[in-house]
């Protein structure tokens, strides 16, 4: 993706970070040339010093065969987005824009259905969503819970490139930052209210 300097985060850690709290991703992969998205939840690990992404998909989804086909996947976490009016800066001779954030991570991905490690990340998957249904789910009869399995595809993705952007009025005054950040976290809207407060975490406006 395009990223001017002033906006690309260089720290890994800042933008895995950002992925993991913004987990609900788009798998991009590519069927005969042209772009296949699906919208999933992923989580991001660690192994042996290798970023890991992990996954599932319906197997009725014929994305996890283009995930084994052995090419380059995209996968995007996005975060907080919003409208930035150019009634707050303090030039008049200024137009429009819209600040937000986003994570792109590139890599190949391998695929599985072994009963065993589905069962895995679907643990895994629940722990970091939804631990109150772990003991709802291990105790449904191990038949049903067999025959939910044999409906998805496991996903793993093995980072190779990582890029994040965070466009958040760094080009603009102090001053502007500032305005920008009260009228944002005014909003009712948490897309808006959250740009605020990312703004105010990279320490803009002060």
């Amino acid at each position: 993706m395009y990223v001017p300097e002033y906006n690309r985060i260089e720290d890994n850690a800042v933008a895995l970070a950002f992925a993991r709290e913004n987990p609900f991703a788009i798998v991009v992969s590519t069927c005969d040339g042209v772009p296949f998205a699906t919208h999933i939840p992923v989580l991001v690990g660690e192994r042996s010093g290798q970023i890991v992404l992990t996954g599932h998909v319906a197997k009725a989804n014929p994305h996890w065969k283009l995930l084994e086909q052995e090419q380059e996947s995209l996968v995007i976490f996005h975060g907080p987005h919003a409208y930035i009016s150019p009634r707050l800066y303090e030039s008049r001779e200024s137009v429009p824009t819209w600040n937000y954030a986003a994570v792109h991570v590139y890599g190949f991905a391998t695929v599985f259905s072994e009963p065993g490690r589905l069962k895995g990340i679907l643990l895994e998957t629940a722990r970091a969503f939804d631990p109150g249904y772990l003991d709802q789910w291990l105790a449904l009869r191990e038949e049903y819970r067999n025959a939910m399995l044999n409906h998805i595809v496991g996903f793993e993705i093995a980072a190779k490139r990582i890029e994040g952007k965070f466009k958040l009025s760094q080009n603009r005054s102090k001053r502007d930052q500032a305005k920008i950040i009260q009228s944002l976290q005014q909003s009712r809207d948490t897309a808006a209210s959250g740009i605020s407060r990312l703004m105010k975490e990279q320490g803009l406006g002060s």
